[in-house]
């Protein structure tokens, strides 16, 4: 890397895993690489063995199998290697949030504090969003092969939509025709969730709390026992109503089953 000035190494993290929910999923295989304000790099790379099985969905992904895990190093038993690697370091990567969510949840497990505290977060995600507009003016020129004149009219914007939709379906054969199917190409749901935003979610055939710091990973029965006013709270903001209804149906002693959830895995 020459073109950007380093006053100390910037480590650019990217992780896979067996899934998409930090609290619950493990990761299967961590790459850092470190950059010196000299240029020179290092490089820390390692399968990791997440004690669990892998899902087909996610061996479908980044082709990591439970066979190429066995005998590999746990992240307990890897994560010195990491610690000493970044320390010190500035962090980078693609899509940084979901790598740093997965790895603090990992330390945490450990009883490690870890944090960012002192580090300079670069993801590059944002530079490519920042220097490649994903407006409704960007997408009207790139779909339909001219600027959109009269924007931020309601009639104008609107008939854009349309007009990049129509545009899309035409140039990307492997878009869904319908609705239904449409709508889960765009929003696509980790499987533990219970809800539509995955703000609770199956953890060990238990519904926890999947948001937040005070309680995330926490079942819904043990913040009832321990911090009922927390539910409370939930019931009094603006959470969804599917959410309320679990969350009320906790206050009074009674629990979700995977098996009452067309989302349980």
């Amino acid at each position: 890397m020459t073109n950007l000035q380093l006053t100390r190494p910037i480590a650019f993290i990217d992780i896979e895993t067996t899934g998409l929910n930090s609290q619950q999923d493990r990761i299967v295989e961590i790459c850092i690489i470190k950059v010196h304000p000299d240029g020179a790099e290092e490089m820390l790379n390692s399968v990791i063995n997440p004690n669990m099985p892998i899902p087909i969905e996610s061996t479908q992904i980044h082709g990591i199998t439970d066979a190429e895990v066995k005998g590999k190093p746990t992240f307990e038993e890897f994560s010195p290697k990491i610690i000493d690697f970044i320390n010190d370091c500035d962090l980078g990567g693609f899509g940084i949030k979901f790598d740093l969510s997965f790895l603090e949840s990992e330390f945490k497990r450990m009883g490690i504090d870890y944090s960012r505290e002192g580090k300079r977060i670069l993801d590059v995600q944002h530079i490519y969003y920042k220097l490649e507009p994903r407006d409704l003016n960007a997408a009207h020129l790139k779909y339909c092969g001219k600027p959109l004149e009269n924007a931020h009219r309601a009639h104008i914007d609107a008939k854009a939509t349309i007009d990049i939709l129509e545009s899309q379906l035409k140039q990307h054969d492997t878009l869904p025709r319908d609705i239904s199917s449409l709508y889960k190409f765009c929003n696509p749901k980790d499987p533990t969730w219970i809800d539509e935003n995955g703000k609770l979610a199956w953890f060990e055939g238990k519904a926890i709390l999947n948001f937040g710091n005070k309680y995330k990973g926490k079942t819904l029965e043990f913040v009832s026992k321990n911090d009922s006013s927390y539910l409370y709270w939930i019931m009094s903001t603006d959470f969804s109503a599917e959410v309320k209804e679990i969350v009320n149906n906790a206050i009074k002693g009674e629990f979700p089953k995977p098996s009452e959830s067309k989302n349980s895995v």
